[in-house]
């Protein structure tokens, strides 16, 4: 195959690929815009709402590892177009809701079929990029690029559907996005298959679903209930329980759905702390900055929206020329740096209060993208690089797993913190920057310590 046909070939991939990623980080970010007019039309309180947050990221999390191993299995592909399908019908059910608890269970169904959608789409990446090192990284640019643009344009596409209808329209403008993707990925060849004779590791599964279950409903609920609540107290031990539980199958199990052999791999580890530092502070964070702006300063919808417009603008450039940079220089520079300067956009959000013109904001939404922007790409091909071909979607599905786990407890601890007055949301915007640069710094060294300083080699 000559070499044009084989740059047609990745970029028809890449499109498909990074079409479902996009949709799915768009559905992480749209909702927040659109929590206060769901709490008055729902009548739901801040922990409903983070809830209403939380069901998607959580039966994402939870789902990642066992979704990323029937890819391997049944062909990426397949799953991806089931993922696809799902999420559809789950978001029309979103956008007919009469209550928060319907609106909680279309939630969650979204998150199952983002699930199927996010590992699959980059084993479709690293299955058409297995020779082509310098494009793979590129590839994984671009596709970074699509989820990374989206995730920060949703507040503003919230922000615009919301200012001519209502706040169904955030879900129901994903149906016709699910029909265009799945038609993109119909032209697209299937992956290949791992070898037969695993078995699904359902025990691993439930303990997975048992243990950040509970530990979300603890950090959600031990504020409104308090630490003593026999609810609280039952999850507590039930995760206290279920971890250690759930690492000690996964040591014995033939078939493991989190493989512990990745860790000994070099950088993957590296990569997937770092990846679970990044997510935990900017979900947790752009939870908070939705209620400051609205609840704290009084702005629409489409003013939050446009607020966030410099996050849309920064990332994409970003993302590009990490991709370019990861495949001459290698990962560790992009981590490291990128680990840094979210550490000082975050850093800035300590100067806010409840009377800070926007124009004082301006800086950390130029920086969080940046930061973001040149280290996931960097740490997603650490992660691809670190495991076989036939494994790809399986520890894209770790990654994710742990990104996406670490974005549920950053919405529940930082919403925690806060309240619903705006002194207290005040309070817990400062509070989560304090975090938030402590825990970026840590990212930072650990990317310093295992992510690769020059050019991958697989």
């Amino acid at each position: 195959m000559d070499q044009r046909t084989v740059r047609q070939r990745i970029s028809r991939v890449t499109i498909a690929a990074s079409f479902g990623f996009a949709l799915v980080q768009l559905d992480v970010s749209i909702v927040n815009i659109a929590l206060p007019r769901i709490a008055t039309d729902l009548h739901a309180g801040v922990a409903g709402l983070q809830w209403v947050v939380d069901a998607y990221t959580l039966a994402f999390a939870v789902l990642l590892l066992s979704m990323g191993f029937l890819g391997d299995r049944l062909g990426a592909r397949k799953v991806y177009l089931a993922g696809m399908l799902l999420f559809a019908l789950s978001s029309i059910l979103c956008g007919f809701s009469v209550d928060a608890v319907m609106l909680i269970v279309g939630r969650m169904l979204q998150g199952v079929g983002a699930a199927a959608m996010l590992p699959c789409s980059l084993a479709l990446l690293s299955h058409a990029t297995a020779h082509e090192h310098a494009l793979r990284a590129r590839a994984i640019g671009w596709w970074t690029a699509a989820g990374s643009i989206t995730i920060a344009a949703g507040p503003l596409i919230g922000g615009l559907l919301m200012s001519v209808t209502t706040w169904r329209s955030i879900f129901f403008v994903n149906v016709p996005i699910c029909i265009l993707g799945a038609w993109l990925t119909l032209r697209v060849p299937e992956t290949e298959r791992e070898v037969r004779g695993k078995h699904f590791d359902l025990r691993g599964q439930i303990l997975a679903v048992l243990a950040l279950t509970a530990l979300t409903i603890t950090v959600i609920e031990a504020k409104p209930l308090g630490w003593t609540h026999p609810w609280v107290l039952a999850c507590i031990a039930t995760t206290l329980l279920a971890v250690p539980l759930f690492i000690w199958q996964e040591s014995r199990c033939p078939s493991p759905m989190l493989p512990l052999r990745f860790f000994r791999a070099p950088g993957f580890s590296a990569a997937v702390i770092y990846g679970v530092i990044v997510n935990l502070t900017y979900y947790g964070i752009v939870f908070l900055l939705s209620l400051y702006l609205q609840r704290v300063h009084g702005y629409t919808a489409l003013q939050t929206g446009l607020a966030y417009l410099p996050l849309t603008a920064t990332f994409f450039g970003v993302n590009i020329f990490s991709g370019w940079l990861v495949g001459r220089a290698g990962a560790k520079l992009p981590m490291v740096l990128g680990a840094l300067i979210d550490a000082f956009g975050f850093s800035l959000f300590l100067l806010l209060g409840a009377q800070s013109p926007y124009l004082l904001m301006l800086p950390a939404f130029a920086l969080l993208p940046c930061g973001m922007g040149l280290g996931v790409p960097a740490m997603t091909t650490t992660v691809l690089s670190a495991v076989e071909k036939q494994a790809s979607g399986t520890a894209s599905g770790v990654l994710n797993a742990a990104r996406q786990a670490a974005g549920a407890i950053g919405v529940a601890l930082f919403g925690a913190l806060a309240g619903d007055s705006n002194a207290w949301i005040v309070r817990g915007l400062h509070d989560s920057a304090w975090i938030s640069v402590i825990l970026l710094l840590i990212a930072a060294a650990v990317a310093f310590r295992g992510a690769a300083a020059r050019k991958q080699t697989r």
